[in-house]
């Protein structure tokens, strides 16, 4: 038990280091990942008004086919950037929220650069 305590404390410590350094704005919004063991949700969000302009995650009822697996999170990085384009948002800042730049959270940036978010 000890030891999911600290993966998740270093975690936590991780995102607020990343956190000071980075906001999300109306024209860039920051595009936040966040991975359960079941699921993964991605959030575009606008730190000025505190509010979420997008949002997208393989729990929704229409994207549930969508397995919580590297090969298939690519597409739920381009239904978030779907999502952003029509808004007309074509930039966002990436935050990994902790997570290591690697597998899921690697497809899913790469799922919304290829619905033309520029990350």
């Amino acid at each position: 038990m000890k030891k999911i305590i600290d993966k998740t404390r270093k975690r936590l410590k991780r995102k607020a280091s990343i956190r000071k350094k980075i906001h999300g704005t109306p024209e860039r919004p920051r595009m936040t990942v966040y991975k359960s063991n079941r699921h993964t949700y991605v959030q575009a969000i606008d730190d000025a008004a505190g509010a979420t302009i997008a949002a997208a995650s393989n729990l929704e009822k229409d994207q549930r086919g969508i397995a919580n697996k590297t090969a298939a999170l690519e597409k739920l990085g381009q239904l978030i950037g779907e999502r952003l384009k029509a808004k007309n948002i074509t930039a966002a800042v990436f935050d990994r929220n902790g997570y290591r730049y690697h597998g899921k959270v690697k497809a899913i940036a790469d799922g919304a650069r290829k619905a033309g978010i520029s990350l």
